[in-house]
């Protein structure tokens, strides 16, 4: 009767807690504690509870050499005192991996037993809503590979968890339109301005232009301060001819034809609260059958080295003239990316289309 009143207790706590045998088996932890790892098993030793990546078939194994979860325990068992670590791991939720940091004080509680609390479970936990920010943006990406009957692949890698870029591609009438924009910053803010670029962007319009400015009216219906801003660069594509705006976008769009590869900027101020009228214009740019239109944002041409060096709209040229497709294309960009720099520094987003 005392144990289950005790049990019932703990699983009522706000805090998250865990109670281990000497073994580093569970036997019991709270609802907070679940609430936490969800993705954690029943039942088992600590790796297990916690969904740890590297507990998959033995917790305590070769790669949980070093586990501070673990060793916290194992000191508070030895020492019979009252033992406190900061916990890093990269733990599951859903099909993805993610990193997580708290602190947890474990206590000795008697009976070969030790419980731990965690301290920080509020930081786990705007851990857990990044990543589940992460899944909800990677739902924004295009998820089709043919718009008005043109075939398109595009490649997007966020340099953090949540990225400020947003490539999408749609049907507007018989014609494949794509857009692509850059909004200022990196991060949580970033990741929040794209999602009001996507929810934003008239789809309907009835040319880039037009979208654009739609947009830019609504970003400054935002009131946002002048550090806050988006460039885009928007295409209409029809049986002949390429319509295309931009705003403040300073990558050309790549047009890879039988006469070489065409660079095209159209200048125009970006999508901000800088200027009182801004104006936006289309131009269009014929294509023949077999042509590859490409759009980038500017993480793919200053992408740096270790050198400080950057990747250069020259090395996206020299790439697209060696690509049969757009999916060829695509493939060998993020290729050479990686190559190039190991680790990537900005938002690398692009988008190519079979014309």
């Amino acid at each position: 009767m005392t144990e289950k009143y005790l049990r019932r207790v703990l699983d009522n706590l706000k805090t998250a807690v865990v109670v281990a045998d000497q073994n580093l088996k569970a036997v019991f932890f709270n609802r907070a504690f679940k609430n936490l790892f969800p993705d954690g098993s029943q039942r088992g030793k600590l790796g297990k509870i916690t969904a740890c990546v590297h507990c998959e078939k033995d917790c305590g194994g070769d790669s949980c050499r070093g586990c501070a979860l673990s060793d916290a325990f194992e000191d508070a068992f030895l020492s019979n005192k009252e033992t406190g670590r900061r916990i890093f791991q990269r733990v599951k939720s859903g099909d993805s991996v993610h990193e997580v940091a708290y602190s947890i004080t474990v206590t000795p509680i008697g009976g070969g037993l030790c419980m731990g609390a965690v301290d920080d479970a509020f930081e786990l936990e705007i851990a857990r809503e990044l990543q589940t920010a992460k899944n909800i943006q990677q739902r924004l990406l295009p998820a089709g590979k043919w718009a008005g009957g043109k075939k398109y692949s595009y490649v997007y890698i966020p340099c953090r968890d949540i990225g400020g870029d947003l490539p999408d591609v749609y049907t507007c009438g018989d014609n494949a339109c794509g857009m692509i924009a850059d909004v200022s910053g990196k991060g949580i803010s970033a990741g929040m301005l794209s999602a009001f670029v996507k929810a934003a962007y008239d789809k309907t319009a009835d040319s880039p232009a037009n979208a654009i400015k739609s947009l830019s009216a609504k970003f400054r219906e935002l009131n946002l301060d002048e550090r806050n801003y988006v460039t885009v660069a928007a295409v209409n594509i029809d049986k002949e001819n390429i319509t295309y705006s931009m705003a403040g976008h300073n990558v050309p769009l790549l047009l890879k034809s039988g006469n070489g590869i065409t660079r095209v900027i159209l200048n125009s101020p970006p999508v901000s609260n800088w200027f009182e009228n801004p104006a936006y214009f289309d131009d269009t740019l014929p294509y023949k059958k077999g042509d590859i239109l490409v759009l980038l944002t500017d993480g793919v041409t200053e992408c740096k080295n270790g050198r400080g060096e950057m990747f250069g709209v020259e090395k996206v040229v020299r790439t697209l003239s060696t690509a049969r497709t757009a999916d060829d294309f695509i493939k060998s960009l993020e290729d050479n990316l990686r190559g190039f720099c190991s680790d990537l520094n900005d938002d690398i987003t692009a988008i190519a289309f079979d014309l």
